[in-house]
């Protein structure tokens, strides 16, 4: 069994950067795609960025330029580098893990998910 485990949320000012960092166990992390999505009150889950095992990237459009996500396969952990944040940024930051490696942005792609962090950004 998988299991991940978030941590690096926290309060920032706008304009201000947090590292998240998603530790995982119990798996072969390195051939997994590992992705980070977010979820803000009264909001659907939605993807933020995502890496494959050859570490291409993928960015949703709002973040493209001010978050960076990277992997550390010999540590078991992906990061996600949160530049310039926004109010908007605002929500509980969940890592998930696809097993079969398909590098999507949709939530039912992935298998295995950890119990989220929260990012708060004040104006």
């Amino acid at each position: 069994q998988v299991q991940l485990v978030e941590s690096g949320g926290g309060l920032v000012q706008t304009g201000g950067s947090l590292r998240l960092s998603c530790a995982a166990s119990g798996g072969t992390f390195s051939s997994y795609a590992m992705g980070w999505f977010r979820q803000a009150p009264g909001k659907e889950r939605e993807s933020v960025a995502a890496i494959n095992w050859s570490s291409s990237t993928y960015y949703a459009d709002s973040v493209k330029g001010r978050f960076t996500i990277s992997r550390d396969n010999a540590k078991n952990t992906v990061y996600l580098q949160m530049n310039s944040l926004k109010p908007e940024d605002t929500a509980v930051y969940y890592c998930a893990a696809d097993r079969w490696g398909s590098f999507s942005s949709r939530p039912g792609d992935y298998d295995y998910w950890g119990q989220g962090t929260q990012v708060t950004v004040s104006s």
